[in-house]
């Protein structure tokens, strides 16, 4: 019998499938001071992208993918940085990430785009707060990783703890590939438990690498991590669990096959480890990367069908890509950078070709783009290229479009799933501190509200101050140095402040009539239904619903948009505070119109005053941000640091003392930490560190709302004097 099978054209050519196979697109993520920015130098110099290592704090200029002046100055990184080298007939896309939580929406939009990532875990600080917010990141986007234990060389250094926490606050499950041999200052390199054999890194520069059997007092420890290595494979493949009880040779290839597999799968993270800064083991990471991340062939990637016919309340259905240069194209901007000459657009391609001086379609706009020039990056330089194809990253000039804009070719009518943002919880007041420096400001932060999605701009329409906000302190303070020195305009910086939010918390009926008559046609609109609160959960999903029970026509359909439109203009500004209002569901159940006097305008306004006067009724609560607080100090500083908080209504949930130093966690509000850097310096002779991260938002204890209530009405007052 003859089977003539017709595979899909989701069979790539072979010459493109085995291109893509060598493709990795990576990201190195990790909490501050894991040492990001020292492993990726590292990765760049082996890999012979640069011929001359630099040090994130040295006097040589800083590394290389901290191009900023404000970076080097620092010693962090605060805008993510692309770049592409070669390891091994492998093409390797990296993008090195900012550490600090305030940067954090840089990490997100990295992640958002690519294949693989390579958490950067320190060998004596283990799992801290913002290691815990990049792994959310990573599983948010379902994307791959692979673990590396760095600062082996440190005082402390423990591996075995390390992936332990890995287990207990990650909640994957820790596969070491490596074992050490050695800690701290004897970490001398270590033992490979697939290929079982000892390297070592020689050189200068830890440049050369060499292989050696294993030495006789690791033997027996090598033996049984590896037993351990195969026990959890052979979880994931009949034919492994098969060779292990039979105790038959196991090949090299045949256990990388499964670790690759099951990495993909997310069901491990494979665990290596060295010193970066000592040059070790950085070419073992480099291998793990091409052995065991994803290539563009193994990500399943969807996106939106705009372009289909759904019914009502049903959503838009979604088609899968293919990483085929010959379909139509999709592609992602990810990432925009104001220039001098125009805007520089970082972009990913999903499928299809872009090809320079072609036009495409902005799938959010509907405007055709011409893309005039692409670009490779290599941190702040780049070269020219011609076209692009699925799995690269790169850059185009000159485009106007917003991070997470969709192009396509116009053959298709597709968006992909837009990068998460977090809401900033920290604002403060800014003006130039000459009149002639306002056109220069109001440049910078356009500029930099259209680059970082979680830095806003508004006017506080009653003073007529501009008000930026942020993710944190840091955040804020880098946009008004960099202010000051990229647009020479020096400002005036107001205390910062809480970004305080309004929730109901008593469910409120309403039945509102607007009229207005004033000779001629007048305005008339009639609405009926109920205000009811929405638990924490329903807020972290969206802030505010309307709900349409609207029937037989009571409300005529082209008027009930208007309504709802009305209700969200009224959440802008709560009764208490005049701060934003969320966790209202709204119901409109039944209402009233009149033939010539109702209009959308008479709709939208009946809902704007509806609410308003729905709040005063609905027992307003505040709303205060909560922040992630880990804090490191020595241990006899530990009962004066927890004491500290207490007095900060802060709620301690953890605290383990290692080696000396007590690591304390606890959830603090964010209205108690401004200077408490200072505070922390002072009471720990200045050996004390934190770092800080939004948690959740939670309601003010009662007996503190009225004071804040009185603050903030002062504020104003103050702020209306001096206007």
């Amino acid at each position: 019998m003859k089977c003539d099978l017709q595979l899909p054209h989701l069979v790539i050519n072979f010459t493109v499938m085995t291109k893509l196979q060598k493709y990795r697109n990576i990201g190195i993520s990790a909490h501050i001071d894991s040492g990001k920015t020292t492993l990726t130098e590292r990765i760049l110099f082996y890999s012979g992208r640069i011929h001359n290592m630099k040090e994130v704090r040295g006097g040589d200029g800083g590394a290389t993918m901290d191009s900023m002046d404000l970076e080097r100055e620092k010693g962090i990184t605060i805008a993510s940085a692309a770049t592409t080298v070669w390891w091994k007939d492998y093409q390797v896309n990296v993008i090195d990430t900012p550490g600090h939580v305030d940067f954090t929406v840089e990490v997100e939009r990295s992640l958002r785009v690519l294949d693989g990532a390579v958490l950067v875990l320190c060998a004596v600080g283990g799992v801290q707060s913002q290691s815990l917010t990049v792994d959310r990141q990573m599983k948010r986007y379902q994307v791959p990783r692979i673990a590396f234990i760095n600062k082996m060389d440190r005082t402390g250094a423990d591996p075995d703890n390390v992936i332990n926490q890995i287990r207990e606050k990650l909640k994957v499950t820790p596969l070491p590939m490596q074992i050490p041999m050695g800690a701290e200052v004897d970490f001398q390199g270590v033992i490979d438990l697939v290929e079982m054999r000892a390297a070592f890194f020689d050189g200068e520069k830890g440049e050369i690498v060499r292989y050696e059997e294993i030495p006789d007092e690791y033997k027996e420890k090598a033996d049984e991590a590896r037993h351990h290595l195969l026990e959890e494979l052979s979880l994931f493949s009949d034919d492994l669990m098969e060779k292990l009880l039979e105790e038959a040779e196991i090949s090299v290839e045949e256990i990388r096959k499964v670790v690759r597999m099951a990495t993909l799968n997310q069901s491990i993270t494979p665990v290596f480890m060295g010193t970066a800064f000592k040059n070790k083991g950085v070419q073992e990471l480099l291998d793990a990367v091409v052995n065991y991340l994803p290539s563009p062939l193994d990500r399943d990637i969807s996106a939106i069908d705009n372009g289909a016919k759904v019914e009502d309340g049903e959503s838009q259905p979604r088609v899968t890509l293919t990483p085929d240069k010959d379909l139509p194209l999709v592609t992602m901007a990810f990432k925009t950078v104001m220039e001098q000459f125009g805007q520089l657009t970082y972009f990913r391609v999903y499928q299809g070709e872009v090809k320079k001086g072609d036009s495409y379609i902005n799938a959010r706009t509907g405007q055709k783009t011409r893309f005039g020039r692409l670009v490779r990056m290599h941190a702040d330089s780049r070269e020219d290229v011609d076209y692009a194809g699925p799995g690269d990253i790169l850059s185009v000039v000159g485009v106007d479009c917003a991070s997470g804009d969709t192009f396509t070719s116009g053959d298709v009518n597709y968006s992909l799933e837009n990068i998460f943002v977090a809401e900033p919880v920290i604002r403060l007041s800014i003006e130039p501190a000459q009149r002639d420096g306002a056109d220069r400001l109001a440049k910078a932060l356009e500029r930099f509200r259209r680059e970082d999605p979680t830095f806003h701009v508004m006017s506080d329409e009653e003073t007529g101050q501009t008000i930026i906000a942020g993710m944190g302190q840091l955040h804020l303070e880098v946009y008004t140095e960099r202010i000051k020195r990229e647009y020479k305009c020096e400002c005036i910086v107001g205390e910062p402040r809480v970004a305080y939010r309004e929730c109901p918390t008593k469910t409120v009926e309403f039945n509102f009539k607007h009229k207005k008559q004033t000779g001629g046609s007048g305005q008339f609109a009639h609405v009926v239904g109920k205000l009811e609160p929405m638990t924490e959960d329903e807020v972290s999903e969206a802030p505010y619903e309307f709900v349409n029970s609207i029937s037989q026509g009571r409300i005529p359909k082209e008027y009930i948009q208007p309504v709802n439109a009305g209700f969200q203009r009224a959440l802008v500004k709560g009764p208490l505070a005049e701060c934003e209002v969320v966790g209202v569901r709204a119901y409109l159940e039944d209402g009233s119109y009149h033939d010539v006097d109702s209009s959308e305008k008479a709709f939208e306004t009946c809902g704007f005053n509806c609410m308003r006067e729905s709040l005063l009724k609905a027992k307003m609560a505040l709303q205060e941000p909560i922040m992630q607080l880990e804090i490191e100090v020595p241990e006899e500083f530990q009962g004066p640091a927890t004491g500290h908080l207490a007095t900060k209504r802060g709620v301690i949930t953890n605290t383990e003392v290692k080696q000396g130093t007590s690591i304390i966690l606890a959830e603090v509000p964010l209205a108690t930490m401004f200077d408490y850097a200072n505070e922390l310096r002072s009471m720990t002779q200045g050996k004390g560190s934190f770092s800080m991260e939004f948690a959740k938002y939670k309601q003010v204890p009662t007996n503190l709302q009225p004071e804040i209530i009185e603050r903030r009405r002062k504020e104003k007052e103050e702020r209306l004097a001096m206007a």
